[in-house]
């Protein structure tokens, strides 16, 4: 049923899309480096590795430099384009054409390179690799903005890695879990939704909102982005 949800979405999605992708396709072509997609490895079913589609927003060369992996707010590496396609998330449509493939599906959890997938726990890694990883899921409306925590946490005095490691990871790994243990057809139409307004009402403090009863984060860092007091989110335990 999952299977055929993917499908049935995917290509209607296509088809909606396809004159904006064509759109972006041309302006990335015209600017910058002139190059379309970025075909990065990624971490996904059965710890199998797969290539996911993107759209390029930043140098070719920023895998080598800089912060590498992690992208800072205002990182000198973007793409001016690439910077409206991040903010967006329109760089990530092209990943329709994964879950085409098969090699995800619409809701799940995210999938990361081999880096960043590292930084699980391996109890975490091993449950949440028995699912497609997907193209939206808890993990991906509650981080919408890493960069914004990891530049906050810079300009705190911590190296924006160690936030990623300590404060970022170990949440969105209790959150894909969470997804995991309450999995269902209903769940999954409910962070669509929640997926596409959140493009209208930028802001990870709504999960709270849309989503009863899920874990609370340690990072006293994260309950002041997320805009929680600790004791009162503690009180909401119970899924909906």
């Amino acid at each position: 049923m999952k299977r055929l949800l993917d499908l049935l979405v995917a290509l209607t999605a296509l088809l909606v899309i396809a004159l904006p992708m064509a759109f972006v396709m041309l302006i990335l072509r015209l600017t910058g480096e002139g190059k379309v997609f970025f075909l990065q490895e990624r971490v996904g079913h059965e710890g199998r590795h797969f290539r996911v589609f993107k759209f390029v927003t930043m140098r070719e060369d920023s895998e080598t430099t800089g912060t590498r992996d992690i992208t800072l707010r205002g990182d000198s590496r973007v793409l001016p384009v690439g910077r409206v396609l991040r903010m967006t998330k329109l760089n990530e449509l092209p990943q329709v054409l994964n879950i085409v493939r098969g090699d995800m599906t619409l809701v799940g959890w995210r999938p990361l390179v081999p880096s960043g997938f590292a930084d699980y726990q391996p109890d975490i890694q091993d449950r949440i690799t028995k699912t497609k990883p997907g193209l939206t899921g808890m993990g991906s409306l509650a981080f919408r903005d890493e960069e914004a925590i990891m530049s906050l946490a810079e300009r705190r005095g911590k190296d924006p890695r160690a936030c990623y490691r300590d404060d970022i990871m170990p949440y969105k790994g209790a959150l894909e879990l969470w997804y995991q243990e309450h999995m269902s057809l209903i769940l999954d139409l409910k962070i669509l939704v929640a997926t596409g307004l959140s493009v209208i009402l930028p802001g990870s403090r709504h999960l709270f909102a849309w989503f009863r009863g899920l874990p609370v984060p340690e990072s006293d860092l994260l309950c002041e982005v997320f805009r929680l007091e600790r004791s009162a989110a503690q009180t909401s335990t119970s899924p909906s």
